[in-house]
């Protein structure tokens, strides 16, 4: 574990943490073993995968190599070397909203796969931390190729978020079909409901409390946290939107 995050602390501090007298790590990285020559390939895998590969993702990446392993072996591996998926990490939500009491049904039924372009769109939001504050990304998926067709950032959860995630949606409006969200009640407006209206949307909502059936907002929103927000700083939101624009 210590040599695997010499690039991030330094070995005097990680050893007062593990209570580790120094002489004794150096002595065992001198005198330690030849090691299984798949470790450094399985080390290698992980870091460029950004630290998000699991045992399932590393056994695919070594079988193109030529390597079959297990994947128990190769969990033995990473154990190891401290090598932890960053998709292990539970994630913190600041607090938890009223949920929408509309009586707009589950009308997607879970038919993820859809095989025309904005038959269904989906949308969610999900947090950011800016500065000091929670910021808040509203994200616009299209079923039918999990595209990102339109999104928004700014500092309240509201359904301000929503419209202006909506507004930036450069498709025709016409050709949606469908609306599917989950019951926040930041999806429950006026103004979205006129622009649903207009347009001839149908609105669908989730279940209560059942976030299986809006599932691919939910994963879409996993990986791009997970990938491209985890461990990043932004001091301003204008950053934020710079730095980490979706396309």
């Amino acid at each position: 574990m210590i040599r695997n995050n010499k690039h991030k602390y330094s070995v005097s501090a990680m050893c007062d943490v593990l209570q580790l007298p120094r002489s004794t790590y150096y002595y065992e990285a001198k005198t330690r073993p030849h090691e299984d020559p798949l470790m450094k390939e399985v080390s290698r895998i992980f870091h460029e995968s950004r630290q998000t590969y699991g045992t399932r993702r590393i056994k695919q990446e070594l079988k193109k190599l030529g390597h079959v392993v297990s994947r128990r072996r190769i969990g033995m591996m990473m154990n190891a070397q401290g090598l932890v998926s960053v998709y292990t990490v539970a994630q913190f939500r600041p607090y938890s909203s009223k949920p929408n009491e509309s009586n707009h049904k589950n009308e997607l039924n879970r038919k993820f796969g859809q095989d025309k372009a904005l038959a269904v769109v989906v949308s969610d939001l999900t947090y950011v931390r800016v500065g000091k504050k929670w910021h808040y990304i509203c994200l616009f998926i299209d079923l039918f190729n999990r595209e990102l067709i339109g999104y928004s950032t700014g500092k309240n959860k509201d359904a301000h978020l929503v419209y202006r995630a909506l507004a930036s949606i450069k498709a025709d409006l016409n050709q949606i079909q469908m609306f599917h969200t989950d019951r926040g009640s930041e999806f429950k407006n006026q103004l979205i409901d006129e622009v649903l209206e207009t347009f001839s949307i149908q609105r669908s909502l989730s279940m209560k409390g059942c976030p299986y059936d809006n599932a691919v907002a939910e994963a879409t929103f996993k990986v791009v946290k997970t990938e491209f927000i985890k461990d990043k700083h932004y001091e301003s939101l204008e950053e934020r939107r710079i730095k980490s624009r979706i396309k």
